[in-house]
């Protein structure tokens, strides 16, 4: 298989040369962020550590973490390591969940990120020949302007349509020739199931090749469902508002895993409980330093997000490690009846039935300190969602599935199909009406 890379010579860098740049970005990287951003001189001091510290790769688990707190904490520029005339652009998470995290861009960390974007288009296949359509929303969600500035680096024919006015989205992906699609997995599907009830057969009658899709979990029978549908290459891409935006890790076509773009960031795994290192292979949180970030360094920031690194070499011949797909969360994991359950391992026992549709909800409710959980999810569109038998069996199935692969039990409430409300951008898969939680 002929393999193309936007930038070859630091994709498939020798794995020791990459270990020597990281190296030498990592020591720039913390000492721009001590030197310019007082919340680093007083971490680093309260550790005992200084920049002159870092010799080795090895030597940064002697380092303070960042977490999500110390940002909102920083709100709005105490993170900042550069003056305000060099910050080219800001972006902002949503703040649904407290006080909004503010992260900085200068016009070179606006170019490595449209970089680390471009490496998934030729990932899909893409080229500047290519058009790309991006359906993620625009705004302070990093999504849009990431995709779009990974487009534009390429120099592929960017159409922003951002998300929503779904029947327009699928009339400009006919007559403008769209053969890459950015948008969130759930949306795609959207965009297929409407493009076939509107009389198309996307695999046939639209250009599409490829898609590029994240900022949400996906299981594999949904993956799967929108390569059918549409006939594309699929590449998941993994990102972080905090760290830098979609790009920092991105799927290639030929292996499991999605390569981190380790010129610009180090990775580590820990485990959530003691902290230490965990040896590849083993699951734990993923834990970024950024290498190149001129406005908003970050140094050892915990995601929360769980996985692995996958280290063996990959057939596309990139010699950048790989991250396994995000299990769950160490935030979102449910105490349920006093079992540790991630929302990932419910989803992993639905996709088994074929019966049952991708689009699901988990309703999260308390009744003192337990959690409960009730599960709505839809049939099929040809399931006979009238003959009760079937779907009493169907339920009874389902639960018992569940409660043999995560010891809980779970309510389930099983719906007919196109039920659960469709979302234009991420899809919300977990309803947390718990009490004392928000």
């Amino acid at each position: 298989m002929e393999q193309t890379y936007y930038q070859p010579e630091i994709e498939t860098m020798p794995r020791e040369q990459l270990r020597e740049l990281q190296l030498k970005r990592v020591q720039e990287s913390v000492k721009h962020a001590y030197d310019n951003v007082k919340f680093y001189q007083d971490s680093f001091k309260a550790a005992g550590v200084e920049p002159g510290d870092l010799k080795t790769l090895d030597d940064l688990v002697k380092f303070p973490f960042v977490v999500k707190q110390d940002m909102r904490d920083a709100y709005p520029f105490g993170l900042f390591a550069v003056p305000q005339k060099e910050v080219a652009r800001i972006h902002a998470s949503s703040g649904t969940t407290g006080q909004a995290t503010v992260v900085g861009h200068t016009a070179e960390d606006l170019k490595n990120w449209g970089d680390c974007f471009a490496r998934g288009i030729y990932m899909v296949g893409g080229s500047a020949e290519s058009t790309i359509q991006v359906s993620y929303g625009y705004g302070l969600f990093t999504g849009g302007l990431g995709a779009h500035a990974g487009g534009e680096a390429v120099g592929c024919t960017v159409i922003p349509t951002s998300s929503g006015n779904t029947k327009r989205q699928i009339q400009m992906m006919k007559d403008l020739g769209t053969d890459i699609l950015a948008c969130t997995p759930s949306y795609a599907l959207l965009i297929a199931d409407t493009a076939i009830e509107m009389g198309y057969n996307p695999a046939k009658d639209f250009k599409i090749s490829g898609v590029i899709l994240g900022a949400e979990p996906a299981s594999e029978a949904m993956r799967q469902d929108i390569r059918e549908k549409l006939g594309v290459t699929y590449c998941d891409v993994y990102g972080l508002s905090e760290v830098m935006g979609p790009g920092v890790a991105m799927e290639c076509s030929v292996g499991h895993g999605l390569h981190l773009a380790e010129d610009h960031f180090y990775a580590e795994i820990v485990d959530p409980q003691t902290l230490k290192p965990v040896p590849d292979g083993e699951y734990g949180e993923l834990v970024f330093t950024t290498l190149t970030r001129r406005c908003s360094p970050l140094v050892r920031y915990r995601t929360r997000d769980m996985t692995r690194i996958i280290s063996e070499e990959c057939a596309c011949g990139r010699t950048h490690r790989k991250i396994d797909r995000i299990v769950g969360r160490t935030d979102d994991m449910l105490i349920i009846r006093g079992v540790n359950v991630f929302p990932s391992q419910i989803e992993q026992v639905i996709v088994e039935f074929p019966e049952i549709a991708a689009q699901y909800q988990i309703v999260l409710t308390n009744k003192g300190p337990l959690d409960r959980v009730e599960l709505n999810v839809e049939t099929v569109p040809d399931f006979p969602f009238d003959e009760i038998r079937k779907l009493q069996d169907l339920k009874r199935r389902l639960a018992a599935e569940l409660k043999s692969n995560l010891q809980i039990s779970v309510e389930i409430k099983i719906v007919e199909p196109k039920t659960i409300e469709r979302s234009e951008g991420k899809a919300k898969r977990i309803i947390d009406l718990r009490e004392g939680r928000h």
